[in-house]
C-alpha cells in the first residue's frame, strides 16, 4: 500500500481510499476534494518536509505529512 505521503515531487498517482476513524478528518479531506480516483501531483515540500504541496482538480492545496499518510495513492 503506497500513501500520498511517499510521492516525489514531480510524481502523480490517483487516490484508491482514505484511511483513519477521525471522520471529521475525512470529511475534512473529502471536501477539500481528495476523493476516489482523483488525479493529485506532488508539486513541493516544505524545508523540513511538512507541509506538502498537491495540485487537485487544477488548485493548489497544502495537507500535513500525516493527513497524507491516511490516503492511499497507486
Amino acid at each position: 500500500m503506497k500513501t500520498l505521503d511517499t510521492l516525489k515531487p514531480g510524481e502523480n498517482a490517483v487516490i484508491t481510499g482514505i484511511n483513519g476513524q477521525n471522520t471529521s478528518l475525512r470529511r475534512r479531506l473529502l471536501d477539500m476534494g481528495l476523493t476516489l480516483n482523483t488525479k493529485v501531483s506532488l508539486v513541493r515540500e516544505a524545508p523540513f518536509g511538512d507541509p506538502i504541496e498537491l495540485e487537485v482538480r487544477g488548485y493548489s492545496l497544502t495537507i500535513r505529512k500525516s493527513d497524507a499518510q491516511l490516503i492511499e495513492v497507486k
